[in-house]
């Protein structure tokens, strides 16, 4: 049974005096319950526009939302400001890309976890200190009891995100978006924050969304993998099949971008070359095709459809890479 359902989700962000630009152009993807889903893309292509929309926090002027986003059959774009906030932390939970942003500096940790409790559950403040407590010890912060009372200038980069994560999963949702998690941590934090939500999708059956431009992320996390670029999604596929057999040429770079520990001493990183800023609109051509080794006449004209691939995925290119194995 499909959790939540975006269909043909777009954002468009307008302003005075200055052309329209379409951050979101028509995307889809399902996750179900218990599965961990996967947004890939480059810093710029849609990906934290995206998660604001189906949590309905982008600004309420200069945009224009259309499409469907489905949460157990009712459309969460369609649902009165006070309905949505009562579903934002309860039902659906999102941890923040900066934790130090994210927190309010001048509230201490464990009255910022609290506050949820109190907000969804009932619960008066000194029951909630006591479950916040609990759930910072869940989590891996050491001392809970001491953190309860500090302030988010005094823990770490890893323990402010954890906190997020506290904040969360206070109201145990059934959905969790994670905007770039591991952002501006060191190698080995990020990886306990990862095993961190690696455990809790599996013991609570939550649904997790997993946005971030790491594909070590994904081969380790995600079930299934959507890449996004100018704001579509150019691909999906399972994780093993989208690593394996990449078909779309914005994949198979960012594969290849990947610097591997089996390379010969001396070889030159493979890039992308240019920038997400080199495009074009998806109603004119591809938009990636401005970067493409593979670009062909094809490419220009129009916006190329999605096609299946036998093992259950789908691409949009008019010249796929072909190779069994990515190089």
């Amino acid at each position: 049974m499909t959790l939540l359902d975006v269909r043909d989700l777009s954002v468009v962000f307008t302003r005075r005096g200055a052309s329209s630009f379409t951050a979101v152009d028509g995307v889809s993807f399902s996750v179900e319950p218990g599965q961990t889903v996967g947004l890939v893309g480059e810093s710029g292509c849609g990906k934290s526009v995206t998660s604001l929309a189906i949590m309905g926090l982008l600004p309420k002027r200069g945009n224009k939302v259309g499409g469907e986003v489905l949460f157990d059959g009712v459309d969460l774009l369609k649902l009165r400001p006070d309905a949505m906030q009562d579903r934002r932390g309860r039902e659906i939970g999102m941890i923040f890309q900066d934790p130090l942003s994210s927190l309010n500096p001048v509230i201490p940790i464990g009255v910022q976890v609290a506050e949820v409790l109190e907000r969804h559950q009932g619960r008066d403040r000194k029951q909630a200190l006591r479950e916040a407590r609990d759930l910072l010890d869940a989590v891996g912060i050491p001392d809970p009891a001491r953190r309860l009372d500090e302030y988010p200038h005094q823990i770490s980069g890893g323990m402010r995100q954890r906190a997020l994560i506290a904040i969360a999963l206070a109201c145990k949702p059934r959905l969790l978006i994670a905007d770039e998690p591991t952002t501006a941590l060191d190698v080995t934090i990020q990886a306990q924050i990862l095993t961190l939500l690696k455990e809790l999708v599996d013991e609570t059956g939550t649904a997790l969304i997993m946005i971030t431009h790491d594909l070590g992320v994904v081969a380790g996390l995600c079930d299934t993998v959507n890449v996004l670029y100018g704001g579509k999604v150019v691909e999906t596929a399972p994780r093993h099949e989208l690593f394996a057999r990449p078909r779309h040429p914005y994949t198979h770079g960012l594969l290849n971008s990947v610097p591997r520990l089996d390379a010969p001493r001396g070889e030159r990183l493979h890039t992308i070359r240019g920038s997400v800023a080199d495009n074009v609109p998806w109603s004119e051509a591809c938009a990636f095709a401005p970067r493409c080794d593979r670009v062909v006449d094809a490419c220009v004209g129009g916006t190329p459809v999605l096609e299946p691939t036998a093992r259950g995925g789908q691409f949009r290119c008019n010249n796929p890479v072909r190779q069994e194995v990515a190089a």
